[in-house]
C-alpha cells in the first residue's frame, strides 16, 4: 500500500500555486513576518469544503482561490 503524499504547506492545496502563508515563511526562515494576509480575508464557506480531508489544518488557500471564490459568490 502507498503512503498518501504528503501535504506541501507552502502550496494552496486547491491550485497548487504559492499560498505566500506568512506563518510558513516565519517558520522557514526564522525571520518574524508581519501578520499573514489571511487574518483579514474572508473564506467562503464553500471554499473550503473544497478542500481535500488531507489538507485541512495543513496548508492555507491561496489569494487568488479566495479571490476567485469571492467573486463568484452570491451577493446578499
Amino acid at each position: 500500500m502507498n503512503a498518501p503524499t504528503p501535504v506541501d504547506p507552502t502550496r494552496c492545496p486547491l491550485c497548487g500555486g504559492d499560498n505566500r502563508c506568512a506563518m510558513e515563511i516565519e517558520r522557514a526562515t526564522g525571520q518574524a513576518q508581519p501578520p499573514c494576509w489571511c487574518t483579514t480575508t474572508t473564506f467562503p464557506p464553500d471554499l473550503l469544503q473544497r478542500l481535500p480531508q488531507s489538507a485541512r489544518g495543513q496548508a492555507c488557500i491561496c489569494a487568488a482561490c479566495v479571490q476567485a471564490a469571492l467573486a463568484e459568490a452570491p451577493r446578499a
